[in-house]
């Protein structure tokens, strides 16, 4: 039986699926802070320490909640994405899109690349739709106490997970494989059959290398602040830029179904020379 081509498409999660960065839904409110109030004291934090950005958020999350009284839970921290407001149309996206690929003969699937934290997007109504969400992650002791940063992904760490979902190395820890020469045709996904989804300047490493490899970025914005990514366009570092609006029908929908499109018509000419090439005997000598 024929395999059928594998496509990736990987989002960034804040400001990409949701309209603002997950802390502001419930995590915030739960401190009596503003997002205003966290975020610029995690800033004024980072700054005095001198600390890497991620690092920074992290640890006020852990501090403020401590200062609250909140247990810094595992559960805690996936009972807050139940309260993730999402942009028109991502709930019924996943489906209209995977079914969309398979009518082209094409297998769909769904990633996240997130400098947020992965226990709050596992706990969020999308969840299931993705095959793999990579994100920052807390470690947790026996009894459920956060004891250390057990993942800290910032922009530019976030483009090794491009080079992962194309070897198909899902393990964090396997470092080895992700390091190997693996050829094009050896990949479990093809550069060209990739396409990013962000929404701004931090997401430019991974938009930008999946452009230069091939496949495709996509710049979102919310109504009203265009060019808060028209730059991007214009630097050609993104393919395309779109509203954030995921609803049917849509210049996103019409874009992504494009590429499938595309991607499937190239896959299905590509196997047309294989054919007409294994049928040409090779010539006899005299």
């Amino acid at each position: 039986m024929k395999k059928r081509p594998v496509i990736a498409i990987m989002y960034d999660f804040d400001r990409t699926l949701c309209s603002e960065d997950m802390q502001n839904y419930a995590f915030i409110p739960d401190l009596d802070m503003t997002p205003q109030e966290f975020w610029s004291e995690t800033t004024e934090f980072g700054e005095k320490e001198n600390m890497e950005k991620v690092l920074a958020y992290m640890y006020m999350m852990v501090s403020k909640a401590e200062e609250k009284g909140i247990k810094f839970s595992k559960q805690y921290l996936r009972s807050l994405g139940t309260s993730i407001k999402y942009y028109k149309g991502v709930l019924t996206w996943f489906k209209r899109i995977n079914d969309y690929g398979a009518s082209l003969g094409l297998d769909v699937e769904h990633y996240i690349i997130s400098s947020g934290v992965k226990d709050i997007i596992e706990g969020c109504e999308i969840a299931k739709e993705f095959k793999n969400i990579y994100a920052c992650e807390y470690m947790f002791d026996a009894n459920g106490d956060v004891v250390w940063p057990k993942i800290a992904i910032n922009y530019t760490m976030k483009t090794q997970f491009v080079f992962r979902i194309s070897k198909g190395v899902d393990r964090i820890h396997d470092d080895d494989m992700v390091n190997q020469r693996i050829t094009e045709a050896d990949r479990r996904v093809l550069y060209r059959n990739m396409i990013y989804l962000g929404d701004g300047i931090t997401d430019v490493p991974c938009m930008r290398l999946v452009k230069d490899k091939g496949g495709k970025s996509i710049a979102v914005y919310p109504r009203g602040k265009k060019e808060k990514v028209a730059g991007l366009l214009r630097d050609k570092r993104v393919n395309y830029i779109a509203l954030a609006d995921y609803s049917e029908n849509t210049e996103l929908e019409n874009i992504v179904k494009l590429q499938l499109e595309y991607i499937a018509l190239l896959s299905k000419m590509e196997e047309k020379e294989k054919k007409q090439l294994n049928s040409v005997k090779p010539k006899e000598e005299d």
